[in-house]
């Protein structure tokens, strides 16, 4: 049976619905969003690398990352899902996030795509004050809906457009003391991408750019705060080596930051609070890089490495691993492996997150497993 007082404290509150009060009696002094669910990577061609995708070759999941790379694609159009278990370690087994997605290149230099993520948070029993469990539970939920173009700018170069609908429901109603009305929050972002290529047959080097989630807050009463999305900048390297005419081996390093400013630190007075929420965003994409309350601005900075060996298209081998420097928030470090086959026209991926630590210390993504298939057209 699982836990729900470990949901509680997993999920709603990485929701932010702090009052004022908390604010200003608790220590957070953390990059803190809301729908963070936009920061895990859904496929598990990137997973099994941990996560790195922003300047791989390309491949029909970039249309949840960097869509410029779609129109080099070979195929014309292809439809995929993808299926993660999430938080498996934690003894969580109704916590999942699955999406799928679709693109179609309109000519040799542009493409459509368009996708969709669903993360359920599973089923959360309140209880009041007392520990009775006489308040009815509810199954938080949060989705993502995308459409993208993407385009050659030059024979090497390419450019991707998204605009995202974002919608996240986790309590909805009062509750017994309190006040508050809670209801489904929504907002609406994009995503630019850009790709660079060395040469026409991929061989070589690639590098690639992500400004992703740039958008509105979200709130999820009438009378609170405006939450920040989560914004984030990625710079990818990549470099393919066509071993010969069946075998190739790519490898490559991802660097994401977000962009949203560090949240007011314990004993912070209300005019320090109030400054915070009242930001605009573009003003908080800048002011994310200020260092304050004692983060360096470096902890917000997250990297993935890892490679990927190909032979004939048709077998994959890939390993990674994937690296948070934020020690406010866990210092989270994994490996990862996967792998792939392809027979005809549709692709199978898979991915494994190793698991690693012990006791208190476990990673809670460990043994975290991606399914994946892709059908081309």
């Amino acid at each position: 049976m699982t836990n729900p007082k470990l949901k509680i404290l997993v999920f709603l509150l990485p929701a932010f619905f702090l009052t004022q009060n908390v604010l200003a009696q608790t220590k957070i002094n953390i990059q803190s969003t809301a729908v963070p669910f936009m920061l895990i990577s859904p496929d598990a061609r990137s997973g099994g690398m941990g996560n790195l995708s922003l300047a791989m070759s390309p491949d029909a999941n970039d249309l949840f990352g960097n869509t410029a790379k779609l129109p080099y694609m070979e195929e014309k159009q292809g439809f995929l899902i993808n299926y993660t278990p999430w938080l498996k370690d934690l003894g969580l087994t109704d916590v999942y996030l699955a999406s799928a997605g679709y693109f179609k290149k309109l000519n040799n230099i542009s493409a459509l795509n368009s996708s969709l993520r669903f993360f359920s948070l599973g089923n959360i029993d309140f209880t009041d004050e007392s520990g009775n469990t006489s308040l009815p539970s509810q199954r938080p939920s949060e989705f993502s809906y995308d459409f993208g173009y993407s385009v050659l700018l030059t024979d090497q170069l390419s450019m991707g457009v998204t605009l995202r609908y974002i919608h996240s429901k986790l309590v909805t109603g009062s509750f017994i003391n309190n006040p508050i009305n809670y209801r489904a929050g929504n907002t609406l972002s994009g995503d630019i991408s850009l790709f660079y290529k060395q040469n026409e047959d991929l061989q070589g080097i690639h590098a690639g750019l992500l400004l992703s989630n740039l958008g509105g807050k979200i709130s999820y009463t009438d009378n609170a705060h405006k939450y920040f999305i989560p914004a984030n900048m990625g710079l990818g390297i990549g470099y393919l080596n066509k071993l010969d005419a069946e075998n190739s081996l790519e490898f490559g390093v991802d660097v994401n930051r977000l962009l949203v400013p560090v949240s007011p630190g314990a004993g912070s007075v209300q005019a320090d609070i109030d400054h915070y929420y009242s930001q605009s965003v573009v003003s908080s994409w800048f002011n994310s890089f200020t260092a304050k309350e004692g983060m360096p601005i470096g902890e917000s900075i997250k990297a993935s490495t890892g490679l990927e060996y190909n032979y004939i298209n048709r077998f994959y081998l890939r390993a990674g691993y994937y690296l948070d420097n934020n020690k406010n928030l866990g210092n989270m470090q994994y490996f990862t492996i996967g792998t792939s086959f392809q027979y005809q026209q549709s692709k199978f991926n898979i991915s494994y997150l190793v698991p690693s630590g012990g006791g208190i210390t476990k990673n809670p993504l460990s043994n975290t497993i991606r399914f994946g298939s892709i059908f081309y057209f």
